[in-house]
């Protein structure tokens, strides 16, 4: 394998990265995913909607209690005239110059079709959904942050092996040219260890930029000052066990928001069914009523109290509203259809998630064993180099692929963790880890 496929193999498993050293505010994964739920936009957003749902959902039930009006007037009349045509002959009229009237009215919703019932379903549903959405939301920052924290640290471990072999291949340069000052080796030897040194630091320049960019993703989504670099411990990140790993989508499909949701849309559109129907009924009503009147002079009514009963059928809905309940229906087989689709969705998430979990198990097995057999291939090799059996390519190779299996080995441990992260995210267990119930 040529040297800078080695060396671009080496710079793969990085994957995103972010910052160098410097002054950095340490903060563990716990701390940091704590954060970005108390700060995140989405997550602000998500909460916003469920109360906003909260208080539609409260103006539905209102609608259950009676409607009450009070109304009053106060009228004064300059100098009106009065002409009643059967008043007795020579006894004139009174004239009132000020008109009082009181009126408070009452309207207490007794049958709508169910319609009142299953439009506090709907939008008790839609609460619910809205509440497994906020949930949904926060487990995907979660692994947002998961992620961007994993590729800090396997950016800050590569830069940490890469700057350890930049220096030998300082020294090593440093040798070469008294050698090749003396005649033991060739100017083109030389020139090979300088032009490894420069690709690593191509490589540690390319690093760098990239733990910039995560760094500066990271403290975006925490809402930190765009000017601080974030230091990954590695005993935040490695040292802790892994217990419950999920083995099948059985916990996928119990604890899901986002498939929690989708049940509860199903559910309001089912209620929606059921109100599109009840306009086939008609509307009654208790209704009742207390009016005071008073005319200067003229009259005075108090204590007029009413009441009674009120129906109302709207006969041409019975032949328009069947539109409106095949609509409701459609829209009920929409969201079970959905639900069915997500579910498969999952169901394949799981089954992915699960084997990338194993596969880095497998794989961190194997960069342990490549770590010793590198590390012996060096010393051989070196020994042979050292002695005239070999040349520099093979020195120059070996020191690439030693250094190749030190950042695979190094970074298996935390692909496993970011794996097992993953696994819990998509079985819905990730937000229970961090304890969601701190915020």
């Amino acid at each position: 394998m040529k040297i800078s496929q080695l060396f671009l193999l080496g710079v793969y498993f990085i994957g995103i990265s972010s910052i160098d050293a410097q002054e950095k505010t340490s903060l563990t994964l716990d701390e940091a995913i704590h954060m970005a739920w108390s700060k995140s936009n989405e997550v602000n957003l998500a909460n916003s909607k469920v109360n906003s749902s909260k208080y539609e959902l409260q103006s539905k039930k209102n609608t259950q209690y009676p409607d009450m009006k009070l109304s009053g007037q106060y009228q004064n009349f300059i100098s009106p005239t009065v002409d009643i045509k059967f008043k007795q002959s020579g006894t004139p009229f009174p004239a009132g110059n000020q008109l009082l009237i009181g009126q408070i009215n009452a309207n207490l919703p007794v049958f709508a079709g169910f319609k009142t019932q299953n439009n506090i379903k709907i939008s008790e549903n839609l609460y619910q959904a809205e509440t497994a959405t906020a949930a949904q939301t926060k487990e995907e920052i979660a692994m947002r942050v998961v992620n961007y924290y994993a590729s800090l640290y396997k950016a800050q471990k590569t830069l940490e092996l890469l700057k350890d072999n930049q220096k030998q291949a300082e020294q090593r340069v440093v040798d070469f040219i008294e050698l090749e000052k003396n005649g033991i080796i060739p100017r083109n030897d030389l020139l090979k260890s300088q032009l490894q040194l420069s690709k690593i630091q191509l490589s540690i320049d390319e690093i760098n930029n990239n733990l910039n960019v995560v760094n500066y993703y990271l403290v975006s989504l925490l809402k930190l000052s765009p000017e601080t670099k974030l230091k990954i411990n590695e005993s935040d990140f490695i040292n802790f066990q892994m217990d419950n790993v999920p083995t099948d989508e059985k916990p996928a499909l119990e604890n899901r928001k986002d498939l929690e949701a989708v049940r509860f849309q199903e559910k309001a559109r089912e209620a929606g069914v059921k109100m599109a129907r009840s306009s086939y009924y008609p509307s009654v009503s208790l209704l009742g009523g207390y009016a005071s009147l008073g005319l200067e002079n003229v009259i005075t009514i108090q204590n007029a109290m009413n009441f009674g009963v009120g129906v109302s059928y709207d006969l041409s809905g019975i032949l328009k509203n069947g539109t409106n309940v095949k609509i409701a229906e459609s829209k009920s087989l929409e969201a079970q259809n959905y639900k069915e689709i997500l579910t498969d969705n999952i169901k394949v998430q799981v089954k992915q998630a699960i084997e990338d979990y194993d596969l880095a198990l497998k794989q961190n097995e194997v960069y342990l064993e490549a770590a010793a057999q590198s590390s012996e291939n060096y010393r051989i090799v070196k020994d042979k180099y050292d002695n005239g059996l070999s040349n520099t390519n093979d020195l120059l190779e070996a020191d690439v692929e030693q250094l190749s299996s030190k950042i695979n080995n190094a970074l298996a441990r935390a692909n496993i963790i970011q794996k097992y992260y993953e696994l819990l995210s998509v079985t819905g267990q990730l937000s229970q880890t961090f304890n969601l119930s701190k915020i």
